[in-house]
């Protein structure tokens, strides 16, 4: 085989770890153990992130490779947080329980292809809706976590709407920051090391509780701001 070959198949191989380790997350969730399962989910976004990185610096993107990327996010940021949700609290509320998890799979497919159609016409600096699942996945895996840590099952209810609310975001119109292109000077990239590495410190301690709070304040960040500029805009026209 062409070492080109080898190269083009790189970044296809992280795509298909992120599905392996997906289909090991609901495996994993489907005997109950759930903080692996949880954890999982975040590996598998590792992979996820990986396999477009790699193709770029190799110069091997390709449509086969953006379809594959897709399907895989459904797999392993759609379906196996869903099941994961599922197996740890939706069960125990008959079909709502089902519902839930049924409509984050629906609406982060929703979120996929609208994402896939409009890339190149958006803001590169902007997400419409929640960004890609991935996002979403790891919210309700983080506060899985979180809920299992503190023994919060009896109020499995909340993290179902916290999951339904996810999910209805994604589809949403609210605009979020991607920061695919934040530039930097230089006494900021020292300041921002600095706090980067405070915070990797702080999730190091108590990981559960600081990714969970972070995706919790970055999900609600594109309401917030919307509520801002509807009460801007009131205040203009009263002027």
């Amino acid at each position: 085989m062409k070492k080109s070959n080898l190269i083009y198949i790189l970044p296809n191989l992280f795509t298909a770890s992120s599905i392996f380790v997906g289909v090991i997350s609901i495996v994993e969730a489907s005997k109950e153990h759930f903080i692996l399962a949880s954890w999982l989910v975040l590996l598998a976004l590792i992979f996820d992130g990986l396999d477009g990185r790699v193709a770029r610096m190799t110069n091997t993107t390709s449509q086969f490779g953006v379809e594959f990327d897709s399907l895989a996010d459904i797999i392993s940021f759609g379906i196996a947080p869903a099941m994961l949700l599922y197996f740890f609290v939706g069960h125990e509320f008959g079909r709502f329980g089902i519902l839930v998890s049924a409509l984050y799979v629906i609406f982060g497919a929703i979120r996929l292809a609208r994402f896939n159609i409009s890339t190149a016409k958006t803001d590169p600096n902007v997400f419409i809706g929640l960004p890609p699942i991935p996002t979403a996945a790891v919210f309700v895996s983080m506060w899985i976590l979180l809920f299992n840590k503190y023994t919060l099952q009896d109020y499995g209810i909340i993290l179902l709407f916290l999951a339904l609310g996810v999910a209805i975001l994604m589809v949403s119109n609210f605009r979020y920051p991607s920061f695919k292109k934040v530039q930097l000077d230089k006494p900021m990239v020292f300041k921002t090391m600095i706090l980067l590495v405070l915070v990797a410190s702080l999730l190091y301690l108590f990981s559960a509780e600081g990714f969970a709070i972070i995706i919790l304040a970055y999900t609600l960040y594109g309401p917030l701001r919307a509520l801002r500029t509807l009460s801007l805009r009131k205040i203009k026209i009263k002027r």
